[in-house]
């Protein structure tokens, strides 16, 4: 059985290119499946049915395996034994009528409204550069953006009169979303107060950095970690929590779906649906924590 395990390989490397960390993933995959079979007294691989399959696919559940990585095990046998059949190995596909189990979606981290008031009031808004990150920050709670799209925005994508911003993204047409007094409030403070003294060469980015040249996702993401160590806040923070929050927030409040959305960018509604869900999910802990007959 080995010997057939090292010429699909072979195949893979020399017809298909794939990558050494893909064929390892391979051959690690149908090394176990092996071992399987061994340990069930099967020495050929003319002799698996479909129910060994469905067996393996069992065993992997058992043995606490996610979703996933039992998906990609049951991937693996599809293509080897494809292989094998296209190859006259063997006589018949025992993998043609296996069904992968779903993957679980995880629910993204969120914060409350009182961690993202917390967050939120970090900057020092003495500072040039403390008026810059509390914009960035009620920017980013305000719109729902994301941090790609917030570090490409120019100085003459926000309209601080009406309260809206031109949101530009190579995947989707522009979008217009509008900002609340707060995030209003603190970008026309930072344009006005503190961007001109940052810059130190010509450029349109509305948002730069110590070198007054356009922030980077990587220079934010460092400005959002400092901050959330100063707040307190002990579960794991990205740019992105703020996106998530932004979502949940506006649903747990009633606003329309499809208007989120649009906000949001997102060219599928199912997407969207997971924050109905996760909204959902906290009115239920929320409950738990607080009923005295929960």
């Amino acid at each position: 059985m080995l010997e057939k395990i090292t010429s699909f390989c072979d195949y893979l490397q020399n017809e298909r290119k794939l990558s050494a960390n893909t064929l390892d993933s391979y051959s690690r995959d149908l090394r176990r499946f092996t071992e399987f079979l061994v340990g069930n007294e099967i020495d050929s691989f003319e002799d698996v049915s479909d129910n060994t399959v469905l067996t393996y696919q069992l065993h992997l559940q058992n043995l606490g395996r996610s979703a996933a990585t039992v998906s990609r095990n049951l991937a693996t046998l599809r293509t080897f034994f494809g292989y094998l059949l296209d190859e006259g190995l063997i006589t018949r596909n025992p993998t043609r009528k296996l069904v992968s189990p779903k993957a679980e979606r995880k629910m993204p981290k969120v914060l409350t409204l009182a961690e993202v008031d917390c967050l939120l009031n970090q900057p020092d808004t003495g500072s040039d550069t403390g008026k810059r990150d509390r914009a960035m920050l009620e920017l980013l709670y305000a719109s729902g953006i994301r941090v790609t799209e917030m570090v490409t925005l120019d100085l003459d994508d926000v309209n601080i009169d009406i309260g809206y911003i031109r949101c530009k993204n190579e995947r989707t047409k522009d979008r217009i979303i509008p900002i609340g007094k707060m995030a209003k409030d603190a970008v026309s403070n930072y344009i006005s107060e503190s961007r001109e003294k940052l810059v130190k060469s010509g450029t349109e980015a509305l948002f730069v950095n110590y070198y007054g040249k356009r922030l980077t996702r990587q220079g934010f993401w460092k400005i959002v970690k400092r901050y959330t160590q100063m707040a307190g806040i002990e579960k794991p923070i990205t740019p992105h929590t703020l996106r998530h929050s932004f979502a949940t927030h506006l649903i747990q409040n009633g606003a329309d779906l499809k208007a989120v959305q649009e906000m949001l960018g997102h060219s599928d509604i199912s997407t969207t649906q997971m924050y109905i869900e996760l909204s959902r999910s906290r009115i239920q802990e929320v409950y738990n924590k607080a009923h005295p007959r929960a």
